[in-house]
């Protein structure tokens, strides 16, 4: 069972108005906070969602070439971009050609972050496997996926 952080609006639930649910297959990251990792930002890059969005995901060439080198990697560390404790552990795969896969793990991630066709998702890789995810629905908005802080606005 994962423990999420105690107070308003601290946990990295799901988007406004949706109910929290427990994540297993999310673990905490080492990382002290997101601004010491974005300030070793190595590379983004912009996949936007078709089909079905739990379906496996290809990931661009250039970030393959960028990541590969001599030795792929087998799995890929996602978080939410502004939630620096939890993380997916997600399988990368390679077909015949090299193409690399999001595969075993991102469905848990589409699921949890209620991902659908036509949504736009900007990835940062930090280097060693991890990487952030800002999600951006339809209308091409930041999706937020903290609960409301409406009740702590101060008068």
């Amino acid at each position: 069972m994962v423990r999420r952080g105690g107070g308003r609006a601290r946990g990295c639930g799901r988007g406004r108005g949706r109910a929290a649910r427990s994540l297993s297959p999310a673990t905490p990251l080492s990382s002290s906070s997101e601004m010491d990792v974005e300030v070793g930002m190595l590379f983004e890059f912009v996949l936007v969602l078709k089909g079905d969005p739990r379906g496996i995901q290809r990931l661009p060439d250039s970030f393959v070439e960028y990541v590969a080198g001599d030795d792929r990697p087998s799995t890929m560390h996602l978080r939410e971009a502004s939630c620096g404790y939890y993380r997916w552990i997600v399988d990368v795969i390679y077909d015949a050609r090299g193409k690399m896969y999001l595969h075993i793990g991102w469905e848990k991630f589409a699921r949890h972050h209620s991902l659908e066709a036509g949504f736009v998702l900007l990835f940062s890789y930090f280097g060693d496997r991890d990487m952030s995810v800002k999600v951006f629905d339809e209308t091409r908005c930041r999706r937020d996926y903290h609960g409301d802080s409406t009740d702590e606005e101060d008068d």
